[in-house]
């Protein structure tokens, strides 16, 4: 991966983590009186802003298992590190790779600052709440499907990405 590609990718990646923090942070410390509401019954959706501290996995699963699920994120975080600085076949997955990686971060350091992870974006799809989530859960998500997308569409020896 040539020098030029690999500062973009981690300007993203910065950008990513900056943006999650920066969020993260202005709900923590109380900028807005919770729950925020942002829309109601648009389409039958509603979405606000509503602090909601993650101790365990996605929507709260194995948390009571936070040191080895910390362990498992550092392990994946550092796998995808080395797969996208050095296999060659990462150059087209690069962008999903590093969403995916700044994801990963922003909810490992939200662990070792707070001891959980602060989600706060809460919808209801028409009577029916989702799991409340945050800017890092949806840079991981995107990631993930990009990369499933990429997988499905591409040919083998066409992938390009960014």
């Amino acid at each position: 991966m040539n020098f030029f590609r690999l500062v973009l990718l981690f300007l993203v990646g910065l950008g990513a983590l900056f943006v999650d923090f920066w969020t993260k942070a202005f709900i923590y410390y109380g900028h807005l009186s919770l729950p925020y509401p942002i829309f109601h019954n648009w389409l039958g959706i509603d979405f606000q802003l509503s602090l909601t501290y993650n101790r365990g996995a996605a929507w709260g699963l194995f948390s009571s298992f936070q040191t080895p699920l910390l362990i498992l994120r550092l392990v994946v975080i550092v796998a995808l590190i080395l797969y996208l600085v050095f296999a060659k076949k990462s150059r087209g997955y690069a962008f999903p790779l590093v969403l995916i990686i700044a994801g990963a971060i922003g909810n490992v350091v939200d662990y070792f600052l707070y001891g959980f992870v602060i989600d706060f974006l809460s919808f209801n799809f028409w009577g029916y709440p989702f799991p409340i989530f945050n800017l890092a859960d949806t840079f991981i998500t995107v990631g993930v499907a990009w990369l499933l997308l990429a997988a499905i569409f591409t040919k083998k020896n066409d992938v390009k990405c960014l």
